[in-house]
């Protein structure tokens, strides 16, 4: 069994070597010395500390020469967040894709091509993939990886080429996008099962009936093994990565709700992976939302990701498992952890981060806001077909009438606020999905903006309609 890393430790060797993190404490009234218990150290947030201290004062030492590379993220406002890592920050995320690789698709003793399908350049996702697959190269895996991006046509030209090259081609991207590559290589005529197809998703949750989907139409064998998700962020690359042991417990919670909502609190289904503590320990907060505590170029000590989720023990759940009468086998002895998501503030739509500061500039714009109220809902949706969609909900003035060309207008208006201001939207999500569904609803509709209500900007995804 793993040894969980030591919290303590990583919060002192941070409090005497990161000068921001010292700063931090001082101004939390926190004395390292008299710290004794982890629930002692305060927790840290991108706006209390990423945002308000300097970039180098975060790093050890206040150097951040000691970064081999940075990556971006997008904020609220669109400014992207720059987050440095050495190469060594790199190897828990590559032993994440190792276990990946190796457990789930064999790749140890398989040729495998590795077609990144993330948006490449400083965007997290792209590079950290192609580096952590390059790793798994240079220490003896039969992988070859191609990096194409997002781009559909390269895409299926890198599979036409050299697929056919290599025992399996494993596909990585977030799972909308990798959907449209499948469906976009289908209408070409690629013979999917010819080239043996794998799948690494992140980003987003999926539904175990998107996974049979996605599974059915590339020939897939065995979608506990052929499909994997990992759970990741850009403040630390990858936190978690679902085992085959994972996803046959959730296929099973799927069918069986009853027992799924009793163990997460919720009716929706979460990503659930398993994760290495001695590289990323995770605790749940008391709203319900998920911290960790990794080491790095900026160490992260208790950090509130914000995500919703909670943390679950290896034998806790295997247990619960079988006292259901189901075996879910062997598999790491590693614990769990389940994510919903971002928690009140943004959905994930295509990997990107969505905040409802953006939609609120495309409707404050003079041509709207006249008859708009200024409150919406944010959410994604799946249609029968188990594509995304992103989908605003817009409340309208009293008496302002529900016209198709208002709807019209407030969808371009929003879309483009969300390309001017958020630049993973507009590196990520594909042109032809970049315009949303907006449904116009009247004041104080009851289902959305109920009277006397606060009002919440986003909501979780509603269930998708089934395939015929």
């Amino acid at each position: 069994m793993t040894t969980p890393m030591s919290v303590l430790a990583l919060f002192r060797e941070a409090a005497d070597t990161v000068p921001a993190y010292a700063r931090f404490l001082r101004s939390a009234g926190v004395d390292p010395a008299a710290v004794q218990e982890p629930s002692a150290i305060p927790l840290m947030t991108k706006a209390d500390y990423h945002q308000r201290y300097p970039l180098a004062e975060r790093c050890r030492g206040g150097r951040l020469d000691a970064a081999a590379v940075v990556a971006l993220s997008s904020g609220s406002s669109g400014k992207p967040t720059v987050w440095p890592r050495s190469v060594a920050d790199e190897k828990p995320v590559t032993a994440r894709f190792e276990q990946v690789f190796r457990d789930g698709f064999q790749a140890d003793r398989r040729s495998t091509l590795a077609v990144v399908c993330f948006a490449l350049g400083n965007w997290v996702g792209g590079m950290y993939t192609v580096a952590a697959c390059r790793q798994l190269s240079a220490d003896g895996y039969p992988i070859t990886v191609a990096a194409p991006g997002n781009d559909v046509d390269e895409i299926l030209r890198v599979i036409e080429e050299l697929g056919g090259l290599f025992d399996q081609t494993v596909l990585l991207g977030y799972p909308p996008f990798v959907k449209n590559v499948v469906d976009a290589g289908t209408a070409r005529g690629i013979d999917w099962p010819a080239y043996r197809p794998k799948m690494v998703l992140a980003g987003e949750v999926f539904s175990e009936q998107w996974r049979d989907l996605v599974a059915a139409r590339t020939g897939m064998t065995d979608p506990d093994t052929d499909v994997a998700a990992l759970y990741g962020t850009a403040d630390a690359g990858v936190l978690g990565n679902e085992t085959p042991l994972s996803v046959r417990i959730r296929r099973f919670l799927a069918t069986r709700p009853d027992i799924a909502s009793s163990l997460f609190g919720d009716s929706r289904l979460p990503t659930l992976v398993q994760y290495d503590p001695a590289a990323r320990l995770f605790e749940t907060a008391p709203d319900g939302t998920l911290v960790f505590s990794a080491d790095g170029t900026v160490p992260l000590v208790r950090y509130h990701i914000a995500d919703e989720g909670g943390v679950v023990p290896h034998d806790d759940l295997v247990a619960l498992c079988r006292s259901h009468g189901f075996d879910p086998g062997d598999g790491p002895e590693l614990p769990f952890v389940y994510v919903f998501g971002r928690s009140l503030f943004t959905v994930s739509y295509f990997g990107a981060n969505v905040y409802p500061e953006n939609v609120t500039v495309g409707l404050e714009r003079p041509h709207i806001s006249g008859w708009t109220t200024g409150r919406f809902v944010l959410r994604t949706v799946e249609d029968a077909d188990h594509d995304r969609r992103l989908s605003v909900i817009v409340e309208l003035v009293a008496g302002a009438e529900p016209t198709m060309e208002r709807r019209r207008q407030a969808a371009e208006s929003i879309r483009t606020e969300l390309l001017r201001l958020n630049s993973e939207f507009a590196h990520y999500v594909p042109a032809e999905h970049q315009t949303p569904q907006v449904e116009l609803r009247p004041a104080d509709d009851p289902e959305f903006f109920p009277r006397g209500v606060k009002h919440r900007y986003t909501r979780p995804e509603p269930p998708a309609t089934p395939a015929p």
